[in-house]
């Protein structure tokens, strides 16, 4: 068919293949152990599975409520309060989402108007700046502070003005594995204070938080919480990014916008899968126990390299493990992954693709989300480089 470039202009010029999809594909071509993409490579709960299956038996395979089903968000909401001590409305205050990268994006779509000004940390998970800019909004960056990935609010407040719309925080971080404490959410909160400005809170590795460490959520804040929306993920939490559930959690009159473009993004997302976690997480160890379970790969994967000459960036949550190899080579980290996945079989992720303007530190991400073989597998390898 022949090609007519005039007619498109496209909405996202510079957005290519995602890096995620790029390295796993060069992964699989080289037959090298994936340590890219964040996903972890054993199986999810036979216990959760077997949920499903009895939802479907049930007949439970039509259309769900669109806010979701009732009794999962009655789930929730009890979480939510024995966790954070606040109480959100199951019926008004919390929807069921087809994931987290489907719940930035609505709230992005249902706030964010022309020329809106949204803030963004840097290095950054790659949905949030396409999500601004297919909704007319201006992407504004801050870079976090390496090595230790801090935040310069003072930075962050001069950057306030008319236009700022929007706030986007994650923590536990991606690519980083850093944490927000409890001085960077309370200067966050005085710096809202007496704005309109919104915030997106992406919390999916709410449950992965190591060494002891708190998981600060904007719902422990008065000042954020009327203001933020709280986004989570069943996925990252349960080991089955496939499935693509998680959900949002904001007060009743920034929830009722949520839901005006939640309706006509996806309507209402899988119902026996719903009616699965709804039983599943009555059992809190289903969740509190996940911190020490993947601290223990963490400290396992960091235990085999630490000798190696990669420089270990210590994790404080996620899936994640940055590893330094200025100590290595010079070469740029777009490069230096590629020739790691080749040459020597392991595929991670370059962390300069995280940020706006590309900035290469000579650092890569490893996702630790793995059985301890595949592990030991890559750990034998890289301390051999």
């Amino acid at each position: 068919m022949a090609e007519y470039p005039n007619i498109i202009k496209s909405k996202l010029p510079k957005v290519g293949t995602t890096i995620f999809t790029v390295m796993s594909q060069l992964a699989n071509e080289q037959n090298a152990i994936n340590l890219s993409q964040g996903f972890p490579d054993f199986d999810s709960s036979t216990e959760l599975s077997n949920l499903v299956t009895e939802a479907m038996n049930k007949g439970v395979n039509q259309y769900a409520p669109m806010a979701g089903l009732i009794s999962l968000r009655e789930q929730i909401a009890i979480k939510t309060e024995k966790l954070y001590g606040v109480n959100y409305h199951p019926e008004s205050e919390i929807t069921i989402t087809a994931g987290a990268t489907q719940a930035i994006y609505t709230a992005i779509a249902a706030m964010v108007h022309e020329g809106d000004e949204v803030i963004i940390f840097t290095p950054a998970y790659d949905c949030y700046e396409p999500a601004i800019e297919l909704n007319g909004g201006k992407p504004v960056f801050v870079q976090m502070n390496a090595p230790d990935y801090s935040i310069n609010w003072e930075q962050v407040k001069k950057l306030i003005n008319q236009r700022t719309k929007m706030i986007i925080i994650n923590t536990p971080h991606n690519p980083t594995g850093t944490v927000l404490s409890n001085e960077d959410m309370q200067a966050l909160e005085k710096i809202v204070s007496d704005t309109d400005i919104v915030v997106i809170s992406d919390e999916v590795y709410e449950h992965i938080i190591f060494d002891g460490e708190h998981h600060q959520s904007a719902a422990r804040f008065p000042g954020l919480a009327e203001r933020a929306f709280i986004i989570s993920s069943f996925g990252k939490t349960f080991h089955n990014t496939g499935w693509k559930l998680g959900y949002c959690i904001a007060p009743k009159n920034l929830m009722v916008e949520f839901r005006k473009a939640h309706q006509f993004v996806v309507f209402c997302v899988n119902h026996p899968m719903q009616y699965a976690l709804a039983e599943y997480i009555k059992k809190e160890s289903n969740y509190l126990e996940l911190s020490s379970f993947y601290q223990q790969k963490r400290d396992y994967f960091n235990s085999l390299i630490k000798d190696s000459r990669f420089e270990i960036l210590p994790s404080k949550g996620t899936y994640f493990e940055l590893l330094s190899y200025k100590n290595i080579t010079n070469m740029a980290d777009t490069e230096y992954a590629i020739e790691l996945t080749k040459k020597h079989k392991v595929a991670s992720i370059p962390v300069s693709v995280f940020y706006h303007q590309k900035l290469d530190e000579k650092v890569l991400r490893f996702c630790v989300a793995k059985k301890e073989e595949t592990l030991l597998k890559a750990a034998e390898i890289l301390s051999k480089v």
